[in-house]
């Protein structure tokens, strides 16, 4: 079921975003702000190969297609799924795999979500590993029930069963991004420990801000004050 439109669209990857901090996304997406610190050069590094999207292999039973660019019009999101992996089978399961021009068997789909860095503690990447195999499984026509995630520190990938609670998040996810896409207006901070690793804590300045509203609020008393004190003297 198609809930929007080609011009309703937001980036799929945006949803790691609001994961993380609802300000971080109105930042980055709303008001185009954007910095770069060690970790996203070092993600941009590792996805230099995967970002190729002529760069495809076959290996045994698996064919790998690199940057595939997918798109879920009941989400509302669009974007590229750094890895898709199709696994060959002999047998069709319907609602589960597909043929593919040219090569013989039925194919079945898993996205690959690469990272820098350690398994996070929170489920940043597994809303957007997911919100991908969501949108693959619109484009396909097809169930598909788990993904992979790659971290570049342990060389090693773990597998995401993705199931339903993991899915109804994703689509709160992405109707809270429209929601703020369509007020169009950024959240205040709120300051936490995830605030160390945001990529753009230079810009977003919670401390900085949250004076500026205890030193706004201070500036209103002194003034009410002064017109309860003027008042006061008729």
């Amino acid at each position: 079921m198609s809930l929007y439109s080609d011009d309703d669209l937001l980036m799929l990857s945006g949803i790691q975003h609001i994961a993380f901090c609802e300000r971080q996304w109105a930042l980055i997406h709303l008001e185009q702000a954007w910095a770069e610190n060690v970790r996203t050069i070092e993600g941009h590094h590792l996805h230099e190969r995967t970002d190729d999207p002529f760069d495809n292999e076959t290996r045994k039973n698996i064919r790998v297609v690199r940057a595939l660019p997918i798109v879920s019009y009941s989400l509302g999101l669009r974007g590229i799924a750094d890895v898709v992996e199709f696994h060959r089978g002999e047998i069709y399961i319907e609602n589960v795999n597909i043929e593919i021009e040219k090569r013989k068997g039925w194919w079945q789909p898993y996205p690959v979500e690469y990272k820098r860095g350690w398994p996070k503690h929170n489920d940043c990447d597994v809303v957007q590993l997911c919100a991908q195999a969501m949108a693959i499984e619109e484009m396909l026509s097809i169930r598909i029930d788990k993904g992979f995630l790659f971290y570049a520190q342990t060389k090693h990938r773990t597998e995401i069963v993705l199931e339903q609670s993991i899915r109804e998040h994703v689509k709160d996810l992405s109707m809270k991004m429209h929601i703020m896409f369509k007020e169009a207006k950024t959240p205040r901070p709120k300051k936490g420990k995830h605030c160390a690793s945001c990529s753009i804590l230079e810009i977003c300045q919670p401390d900085i801000i949250s004076h500026h509203k205890s030193i706004t609020a201070y500036l209103k008393r002194m003034v009410d004050m002064e017109v309860e004190k003027q008042c006061g003297g008729f």
